[in-house]
């Protein structure tokens, strides 16, 4: 398909009648710089990775609470695992939370030879069920966990058993828990968080990455789900952002410490707030806009064309931004899927062209579906593309 001209969409006319010059936008992504406007109107900026003076009062309070819990332990041969399990809750929900801790209670009982294995909640996310194997090794190292098939052919679950052969490292737990310098694994729920607010806000800066994309990784670090992020609104992919975050009831310490393996994301900024963010609680954005190749009748006209914009701003309209960027605009595909023409809405996402690698691909689909989808992703580097073929060879006989 040729490129889409303003008039394919209906754009007819500008506002303002000054002549106008072009120009690149976002050749670099670093041309797109954004800054988050909060309800104070203050402009969100990134100033400090360093965790805040608070969270001295936070570790202390645990400290104390954790010496406490091990000379509980050290009194009843018991080693409580409270933190843990909350953190787990907020990781696989309430249901698997309390199966896991009547596991370990059995356990902490004596009648371990004979305990049978548990079974967890279904799942069909991968990256979710990976997350939750991370998690029980870095936490419950008496625990093995495996994945097993599910009820239905889409899901997997994680089965859960007890490792003989560390029965008796569980004070190897305990050692592990003071070289952490006695800070629990998740403070979520704990009775003793300090008086400081239970949700933890810092800005994220992010470079060419969206914002799920970029709490995705910080909650995959932190062994949380990205949905247990708040903010109040998403970002550019291909740009700069700052914005703020929070999270709910997480050490400052703990996310500082991740700056150093993170690439293209920082956080900072660190305060512990009352409230979490929702969506729309920001009074806008201040853009740095940065364009390159700009083509012009003259010199005037661009100085023309800025001065009416400082005194007027603009109108803030749908421009070809909002069509796609790909080779067929994602107007043709939402009008097909709206006639519920889903064959022809499928060959327009995937628009194989004479040419394409990925047409030759199509040609030679194979029985051995991971093989398929692996050299889809790979091939074709476009994780939605890559949606549409999963789903195709999942449910191609159907």
């Amino acid at each position: 398909m040729n490129s889409m001209e303003e008039h394919d969409v209906g754009i007819s006319c500008y506002i303002s009648n000054l002549p106008g010059f072009r120009g690149v936008l976002k050749q670099r992504y670093s041309d797109f710089i954004v800054h988050e406007v909060d309800t104070d109107g203050k402009v969100v900026e990134l100033s400090s990775l360093e965790a805040i003076a608070e969270e001295s009062k936070v570790s202390a309070v645990e400290s104390k609470s954790v010496q406490e819990n091990q000379t509980d332990a050290s009194e009843t041969e018991v080693i409580s695992y409270a933190s843990q399990i909350e953190a787990f809750k907020s990781l696989a929900g309430d249901s698997d939370a309390s199966c896991l801790e009547e596991f370990i209670n059995q356990i902490n009982a004596g009648g371990e030879e004979s305990l049978s294995p548990i079974i967890l909640s279904p799942d069909s996310d991968k990256s979710h069920r990976t997350a939750v194997h991370i998690f029980f090794r870095e936490n419950f190292n008496f625990l093995v966990t495996d994945t097993v098939d599910g009820p239905d052919a889409s899901s997997k679950c994680i089965r859960v058993r007890s490792n003989s052969g560390k029965s008796n490292n569980r004070d190897k737990n305990s050692r592990k828990r003071k070289e952490r310098d006695n800070k629990p694994f998740d403070s979520r729920g704990s009775e003793n968080w300090p008086d400081a607010g239970k949700f933890l806000r810092f800005h994220l800066y992010k470079e060419n990455k969206d914002t799920q994309e970029a709490l995705g990784v910080l909650g995959h670090m932190l062994g949380i789900r990205s949905k247990s992020f708040g903010f109040a609104g998403t970002k550019d992919k291909r740009a700069v952002t700052t914005q703020r975050v929070t999270v709910y009831k997480q050490q400052a310490s703990k996310l500082a410490s991740l700056n150093g393996k993170l690439f293209g994301i920082k956080v900072g900024d660190f305060c512990y707030v009352n409230e979490g963010l929702c969506l729309g609680q920001l009074l806008g954005n201040r853009f740095t806009i940065t364009l390159r190749g700009v083509v012009a009748d003259s010199v005037d006209t661009i100085k023309a064309a800025a001065d009416s914009l400082g005194r007027h701003g603009f109108v803030n309209y749908f421009g070809l931004q909002r069509f796609g960027s790909g080779s067929v605009p994602t107007h043709l595909i939402g009008a097909a899927l709206f006639r519920g023409e889903w064959k022809h809405a499928v060959d327009l996402i995937l628009d194989p062209r004479d040419g394409d690698i990925l047409l030759s691909f199509l040609e030679y689909i194979t029985d051995d579906m991971s093989y398929s989808i692996n050299c889809a992703l790979i091939v074709y580097n476009n994780v939605f593309n890559f949606i549409v073929l999963h789903n195709l060879f999942k449910y191609k006989n159907i």
